[in-house]
Formats: structure tokens, sequence, C-alpha cells
């Protein structure tokens, strides 16, 4: 009876509303989720806004742009994202974030090279922690059974938990949406997530 009531409490604790993720140059981060995610995903992020995290909780503060794109911060360009109903979209959001870039250049997105552009899940609960692992794993399987290709064959994505965020300048803020000729590596690798039997 004890167990179960204790299950029950698990179960009912609610799953952080607040994660970052890095996919390497944040602008194409913050177009593919906060644009074509929700076409997918109808009001699903309350806020968006792009920034830099330090898995290092110890890491340098207040960083600036050309600090981070000199890779000597440790810093990761992010999107901290604000979910409305994470329970329904944070799993879906970790899926949709593997299939826009590629997890499998170590610190690498195309030409953009660094750790700046680590691909990384910061997650905001240990909840958040296990699931993204799930997908990653999910994923790690489709990739060696062949029905998902990427440069290599290992997902090099790593997942842990959230430090402090510091936000981009403004101009960095929405920079696709206002100039959708921007620079952006990122593209849809995949569009439906691999059922494996």
């Amino acid at each position: 009876c004890i167990l179960k009531r204790k299950q029950k409490l698990l179960t009912m604790v609610a799953l952080s509303k607040t994660l970052c993720l890095g996919a390497g140059c944040y602008w194409g981060t913050e177009k593919y989720v906060v644009m074509d995610f929700q076409k997918k995903f109808p009001d699903s992020i309350a806020s968006a806004k792009v920034g830099f995290m330090n898995p290092d909780p110890n890491g340098m503060e207040n960083p600036t742009y050309r600090q981070v794109c000199s890779g000597s911060t440790g810093h990761v360009e992010v999107l901290e994202v604000e979910l409305n109903d994470p329970e329904n979209h944070f799993e879906e959001l970790c899926r949709f974030f593997f299939m826009f870039h590629d997890p499998t250049t170590l610190n690498r997105q195309g030409n953009d090279v660094g750790t700046q552009y680590a691909s990384y899940i910061f997650c905001g609960d240990e909840e958040q922690i296990r699931i993204a692992n799930n997908v990653k794993g999910e994923l790690q399987a489709a990739v060696d059974a062949g029905k998902v290709k990427y440069a290599s064959n290992k997902v090099e994505t790593q997942i842990g938990p959230m430090t402090t965020f510091y936000p981009a300048h403004e101009e960095h803020q929405e920079y696709l949406m206002k100039n959708p000729n921007g620079y952006c590596n990122h593209r849809m690798r995949f569009k439906e997530w691999p059922v494996l039997n």
C-alpha cells in the first residue's frame, strides 16, 4: 500500500516547463523550434530566447558573444524554451530536435566547429533527463538499424542539468524571423520518427 502511494505521488510530480537546446548555431535552432515545431504542435511554446549555457555550473559568468565564439569559455549556443504543456510536448520536442541537426558530429554542425556548437539537451529536472536519454537511445537504435542516416554512426548529444542561462543580445533574438535569408545550416534530416520492429 505504501509503495503504491509513493508511485502515485511520483507520477503526479509536474515535469519542468523549461529546457535549453544546443544544436549548433542558435539562429537555426530558434527558427526550427519556434516556427516549425509549432506548426506540428500549435501553441506548444510559451517563450523562447537564444543565449548561452555552460555545462560547468562554475563556468565563466556573463560571457559575450565574441568570447563564446572563441570556444574558450565552454559555453554552448542554446535556445531556452518554456513549454506550455511539457507532459505532452517535451518528449516530442526532443525527437524533433534530433530531426533538424546532426547529433553525430561532435562539437560541430556543418562549417561551424567548436564546443559552442555542441549537440546538447540541458534539462530542467531529473524526469526530463530520463526522457531525453530514452529518446537518444531510441535514435541510436534507429541509426544502428540503418533507419536514420547522419554523417557518423554514434549519437554524440550530451544530456545534463540546466545551469545559468545568459541571453544573447536583442539583435540575435528572432534573427531568422527578421532576416529570412540569414545564415542557417540546419535542415530536416528525416520527417517521421523511425519505428523499430
